[in-house]
């Protein structure tokens, strides 16, 4: 493979990424952006450049590229593969299999296999028949479910093999609550999420046209360009929770936290017993979620224990009185609980209370991530027309049912209503 100046092929806002990819760094990695951002440009290059690469140390290994639809491969993720290996130079040391798809290294006999994934349940199967797969790409990854089903079919696939790159590439979607927006900030050791837009990128690479089609956009509908131009998470309009802030609350913060507040949402059945421990500055109108417990089928007294051991001292807890019975076992296990005081529209009113009335909740992503999965992911449904609906929706809500019975004190005082 001849020498290239990856700069003449990479824009600028990837050279950090790049550089993380070939040190090993991480594992996963997830790239979003806007329109032009040439995200999948470079996750192109870098799977052809490393596949050729580690032929050159003797190590065999291979790649397999997923979109969700089997039909859009060839029109999508295998026309930028080809793009890659005409841009490096290195057309005549691969073979292009059209039926199935199927890009094939001759000096080796490393490949890249294509595969819609459908039906997760058949991508089992894939095999090289040498080597391993250690490259696996998946485009457009929004248009997956979640990534329950992309988690199963990486254990499938990750073994064999010392190294594995995953690189998953997207458009945030305009909502929050969709899965992608939500896993990118999950934290994990071996994560690496990075952000592009179009600004960074050559213009001669993206043409005068495209240019002045970015341009006007942003003149006639600012909100728009922002979403499809720069990747923002501009929202649809029905996010509940506006004054989320995510991060870490340290122990010297916590150490002096003196308006603790605790709340207590029952499972029932499949639902999850969600307990929260909570602290709130009444000054600043700031509450710090930086404790829960979020569990299914756990027993009364098992859910107790857990309980104590983030409440030692035994401070009041509100729970859900809709169920009178677990409060007295409860009670009777040790614990200082009360039921929630509800009324006529007190879901309405603590919902609005914590939205609105407080100027931030910030939610601790480590300790609290099933906390900030449902307040980022909680947004007022729509009608068959396209009209947000006029009630909030009763479900993906454990956490924030508990904060409202937690909250129940400073809610029920009715100046902030005035």
């Amino acid at each position: 493979m001849k020498d290239i100046n990856l700069k003449s092929i990479i824009a600028p806002s990837f050279y950090e990424a790049h550089k993380d990819i070939k040190r090993r760094l991480h594992t996963h990695y997830w790239f979003k952006g806007g329109r032009g951002s040439t995200k999948s440009s470079f996750i192109s290059i870098e799977i052809i450049l490393n596949l050729m690469k580690d032929s050159l140390k003797g190590d065999m290994t291979n790649a397999v590229v997923f979109r969700r639809v089997k039909d859009v491969l060839r029109g999508s993720v295998f026309e930028q593969l080809l793009w890659a290996i005409e841009k490096l130079g290195v057309n005549n040391e691969w073979e292009v299999n059209y039926s199935p798809l199927k890009l094939t290294y001759k000096l080796t006999g490393q490949v890249i296999l294509f595969k819609g994934a459908h039906n997760p349940k058949k991508l089992k199967s894939i095999k090289v028949s040498r080597g391993y797969l250690k490259y696996i790409w998946y485009e457009e990854v929004d248009e997956f479910e979640g990534y329950d089903k992309i988690r199963n079919i990486n254990q499938s696939l990750m073994r064999g093999g010392p190294y594995f790159f995953v690189f998953y590439s997207f458009n945030p979607p305009e909502s929050q609550r969709n899965w992608t927006n939500i896993e990118v900030l999950e934290e994990r050791n071996d994560k690496f999420v990075h952000h592009s837009t179009y600004l960074t990128v050559d213009k001669e690479w993206l043409g005068e046209q495209f240019i002045i089609e970015a341009e006007h956009m942003k003149k006639v509908n600012l909100s728009k360009y922002e979403h499809d131009y720069l990747g923002t998470v501009i929202g649809t309009g029905g996010e509940v929770f506006r004054n989320l802030t995510i991060r870490e609350i340290t122990k010297e913060e916590i150490e002096v936290f003196d308006r603790l507040k605790n709340g207590l949402d029952f499972g029932y059945a499949a639902d999850p017993l969600a307990y929260l421990l909570m602290n709130y500055d009444k000054t600043r109108k700031r509450l710090y979620i930086f404790d829960e417990i979020y569990k299914v089928q756990l027993s009364n007294s098992k859910a107790v224990e857990e309980i104590k051991k983030l409440n030692p001292s035994n401070k009041r807890i509100t729970a859900d009185s809709a169920e009178p019975r677990t409060i007295n076992e409860f009670k009777k296990l040790g614990l200082n609980i009360a039921g929630a005081k509800k009324g006529p529209d007190s879901v309405e009113h603590g919902l609005k209370f914590l939205s609105e009335e407080l100027e931030e909740i910030i939610i601790d992503p480590v300790r609290c991530p099933n906390s900030k999965r449902e307040f980022l992911g909680y947004e007022l449904e729509k009608d068959k027309d396209g009209n947000f609906k006029g009630e909030y929706p009763d479900k993906n809500n454990h956490t924030i049912d508990a904060a409202r019975y937690g909250m129940e004190d400073e809610i029920n005082n009715k100046k902030w209503l005035i």
